[in-house]
């Protein structure tokens, strides 16, 4: 397709915020972007070839993402399929699925749509809107992904400012080092090229391509803990120290390297206390910090919550046996002899 047919169909896009600026004469406005995706492809190890799931929602990151990984493509032959979910939480939301497969096939890419009722997932779940459409989304993507052969990678366009918002939620909940790493920018087949990014930039960069985008109007309703994290915390965060978005950036990479010593550390701690009839032996405890991942790594995925491990560790340091504790997801743990046995509820 022509590039003034593909500019065309863009511009019929309804929502979006109009070109600011006009495209420099000596550089490609989006250069910057594609050396964002080149950048992060090399550092999270993406392989020439390989297929990749675009999670494009419509909004300026992912829009950003889109056109700048399908020109990096070019090089690296990557094979891109555009994924789009349709929350069905806005009576326009239809409009955003054909924004982007207009978008994916101006750029003459596959693209995959889908349409769930997230409001009704959310309220057979018990789990919120945001945490429903979450986990919707990921179920599509990897649904995608299994579709086009082993090895497919997905991507998401996750921000620098996504990651401060995420490190504020889980600080303001108490979070330990799991949660203070915030978003992972890879996590087996989910990556996210431009998290080193800022979000601002991606947006100057579309509009001086003169690249329509959606704006969703529920990034501005305050309901959500997010949006209000976005609006009030980090531009406060900004104003209290100037470069406060890549400054918490790089501290939430300082702690994932933390995180994945201390679980090294812990799974060893695990592996020596381990019975050979399964039981933990916890005769003599280890320190605080390093009981709480011991035992979380002991009980499995889901982890349990932190006052379930607490209390496990302190019965399991009492002279008390007998004692069992319930891990949610149907588990327990029983001490006896300061030895503790994992096992599930019965039915």
């Amino acid at each position: 397709m022509s590039t003034i047919r593909r500019r065309e169909r863009q511009q019929r896009a309804v929502g979006a915020d109009p070109p600011r600026a006009a495209s420099s004469p000596t550089r490609d406005p989006l250069a910057g972007v594609r050396d964002l995706v080149r950048e992060g492809s090399a550092r999270l190890r993406i392989a020439d070839g390989v297929a990749l799931v675009l999670a494009v929602s419509g909004g300026p990151d992912s829009t950003a993402m889109l056109h700048a990984t399908a020109a990096v493509a070019d090089d690296t032959g990557w094979r891109l399929t555009v994924a789009h979910l349709d929350h069905a939480l806005r009576p326009d939301s239809a409009d955003d699925a054909r924004f982007v497969a207009d978008a994916a096939e101006g750029l003459g890419l596959p693209c995959q749509l889908r349409r769930t009722d997230v409001a009704a997932l959310a309220a057979s779940s018990g789990d919120g809107l945001e945490e429903a459409g979450r986990r919707a989304r990921y179920a599509f993507f990897d649904a995608v992904a299994d579709g086009l052969g082993t090895g497919a990678l997905i991507l998401t366009a996750h921000t620098a400012d996504d990651q401060v918002e995420t490190i504020l939620l889980h600080l303001a909940r108490g979070s330990g080092l799991a949660g203070l790493r915030g978003i992972a920018e890879r996590r087996g087949r989910l990556i996210r090229p431009l998290l080193r990014a800022r979000r601002a930039d991606l947006r100057q960069a579309l509009d001086a391509a003169g690249i329509v985008y959606r704006n969703d109007p529920s990034n501005a309703d305050e309901t959500f803990a997010r949006n209000r994290a976005r609006a009030d915390l980090v531009p406060a965060l900004e104003r209290l120290h100037t470069g406060a978005i890549p400054s918490v950036s790089r501290l939430a990479r300082l702690l994932a390297d933390d995180d994945d010593l201390l679980d090294a550390i812990a799974s060893a701690a695990l592996a020596s206390r381990r019975r050979p009839d399964g039981l933990v032996d916890w005769s003599d405890p280890p320190a605080p910090a390093l009981a709480r991942r011991v035992l979380r790594l002991a009980a499995g995925d889901p982890a349990p919550a932190a006052e379930r491990i607490d209390a496990l560790d302190a019965a399991a340091r009492g002279t008390r046996g007998g004692v069992t504790i319930e891990l949610g997801a149907g588990r327990t743990a029983t001490i006896r002899r300061r030895r503790i046995s994992f096992g599930t509820e019965p039915e």
